[in-house]
């Protein structure tokens, strides 16, 4: 059968349209404005506490077990005075470097290894409220522990509980400084397995250089343990538990503390910024 649609460019403009061309291009849709410090800040603080109630709650019930046998121990061999504050306070404080220092250095060691830091990169939030919520849920987490071990310390060893207030100030500025260290450790290891060390690491400095009276310690493990962060925060919780403390020296200690703290949160604000990036 003949057809009778011609064959030229009339005939088949007739029986089809021919290619289609491209779509008409558009405008990219504008990306969400960057949120602000203190509420992106307040949003990974929340995610980040809920998430270390979860899967964080038998490591604070090990972290405080163990500080309190820490102390147990010693009471064979410390009875009183100043060695006893050393314990306590040493103890006390052990548990915030539990967790705000060696569990944070594995977090973000874990969370660089998976690929979790690229989703953080993808959000419109600040490099520094990344850092400061996961810090601020970790030091907060270490509260309970904290005050059981310096409650159970100060009646063990017979110290007065009339200044345990000071908890209040040594918990926030020693969790500053011991998990902007941890985070750094965990951000920085390049590999983590690294992170899962330092971390421990960190963590047996925080143990043998804050329990141990620092009479008994030799020249340059003192001078160590005068680098440790954690150490301003056992000296200003040890002065408290004696009769009439000398408040300026404990605020000096704490302020100390808080530099410390300081400087380390912006190191891990540094490090989170050069490991997102590559």
């Amino acid at each position: 059968m003949t057809s009778i649609v011609p064959a030229g460019p009339a005939g088949r403009a007739a029986g089809s349209r021919g290619p289609a061309g491209p779509p008409p291009r558009t405008a990219p849709a504008p990306l969400a404005p960057r949120a602000g410090l203190l509420p992106a800040l307040g949003a990974v603080y929340r995610a980040q506490l809920s998430r270390a109630r979860v899967a964080r709650i038998p490591l604070l019930f090990v972290a405080t077990f163990q500080s309190v046998g820490i102390m147990v121990l010693m009471r064979g061999v410390v009875d009183g005075g100043a060695e006893a504050r050393a314990v306590v306070a040493g103890s006390s404080v052990l548990v915030v470097a539990f967790v705000a220092l060696n569990m944070l250095a594995q977090y973000f060691g874990q969370l660089r290894a998976g690929g979790g830091l690229d989703h953080y990169a993808t959000l419109p939030v600040p490099a520094a409220a990344v850092v400061l919520g996961a810090a601020g849920a970790y030091a907060s987490f270490t509260v309970p522990g904290t005050v059981v071990t310096a409650v159970a310390g100060s009646v063990l060893f017979g110290l007065p509980l009339t200044h345990l207030w000071v908890l209040a100030a040594v918990v926030p500025l020693a969790g500053a400084a011991l998990s902007g260290l941890g985070a750094a450790l965990g951000l920085l290891a390049p590999r983590q397995e690294l992170a899962t060390l330092l971390g421990q690491l960190g963590m047996s400095a925080a143990l043998l250089l804050g329990v141990l009276p620092a009479e008994r310690l030799p020249g340059p493990v003192g001078w160590a343990r005068d680098l440790l962060p954690s150490t301003y925060g056992v000296e200003a919780l040890a002065r408290s538990f004696d009769a009439r403390p000398d408040w300026a020296a404990v605020t000096l200690d704490l302020g100390v503390c808080a530099a410390v703290g300081v400087l380390s949160l912006a190191v891990a604000t540094w490090a989170y910024r050069r490991a997102a990036v590559r």
